[in-house]
């Protein structure tokens, strides 16, 4: 599989962990019922969490994940929890710590969240924890963090931040995802034209169709997969007009066959009353 394809791939394996860990969640609630969380071991978990390092015993950490579950509905419980995490990210704790930080804040953090594991997306190591927590946060300040990030980062790390952009469907990116189209990195632009499909929206359809016409030889595979893609999604949005002039823009025989057979596909779908 091409090295471009490996961000895209990363991620979608990341959402899949994060959907069982976050089914997991209401079924722990239900069982734990209204029990409150221990103080003195979400206390001493915390202490252990600072000089946390892989190898050592997770036991005593548990005791963050058992409170996470319990304070369920109490606002003020999670906030503490929270801010006690993102503590954590701006200490000097092991960058196994941080990482266990990063995943319980994609569960409970909040825009108050937000500047913290911003402020780690161009830090090599700890970038790709900090798009997790970011990519689940439900505000948009999460969103907007990833997309400032974009000229402040390059190669892997800007990838990152563009995978996640595409991750959280932002509509309001699409400008600065279509402008990295042309960049010199031919795996920055890939990722920016997946990105774009996952969007799915007429302002990145215009945008992709404009790179399937012009993109180099090495990325005219991504580029038509990428308005498969994006088609898809108008497809399912109801947009059979929009969609239906992507596919006939992918059936032309300078397409490969596989492209042809989905695009052909497509139409009959786009067709269909």
């Amino acid at each position: 599989m091409p090295r471009i394809f490996q961000p895209a791939m990363r991620a979608a394996v990341l959402t899949a962990v994060v959907v069982l860990a976050a089914a997991a969640v209401p079924a722990a609630q239900q069982a734990a019922g209204k029990t409150a969380p221990d103080k003195a071991a979400v206390d001493k978990a915390f202490e252990t969490l600072r000089t946390f390092d892989w190898g050592q015993d997770r036991g005593p950490l548990r005791a963050i994940d058992d409170a996470i579950v319990a304070t369920h509905g109490d606002a003020a419980a999670r906030k503490d929890l929270e801010s006690r995490l993102a503590a954590v990210l701006t200490g000097s704790a092991p960058r196994a710590a941080k990482d266990f930080a990063c995943r319980r804040l994609s569960l409970i953090g909040t825009a108050d969240s937000v500047p913290v594991l911003a402020g780690l997306l161009t830090d090599k190591d700890l970038a790709h924890m900090a798009r997790f927590a970011l990519e689940r946060i439900p505000d948009a300040a999460a969103v907007e963090a990833l997309r400032a990030a974009l000229p402040k980062t390059a190669g892997g790390l800007r990838i990152g931040c563009i995978v996640s952009l595409g991750v959280r469907r932002d509509e309001a990116s699409v400008p600065a995802l279509a402008a990295l189209l042309a960049e010199q990195d031919q795996a920055v632009a890939a990722a920016a034209a997946t990105a774009l499909g996952h969007i799915g929206t007429p302002q990145a359809a215009a945008a992709l169709g404009d790179f399937l016409k012009t993109a180099p030889a090495g990325l005219k595979p991504i580029a038509a997969d990428a308005n498969l893609a994006c088609a898809g999604r108008l497809l399912a949005g109801g947009k059979k007009a929009e969609a239906a002039a992507i596919y006939k823009s992918l059936s032309g025989l300078d397409q490969p066959k596989h492209v042809r057979v989905a695009a052909a596909q497509g139409l009959l779908a786009a067709a269909a009353p």
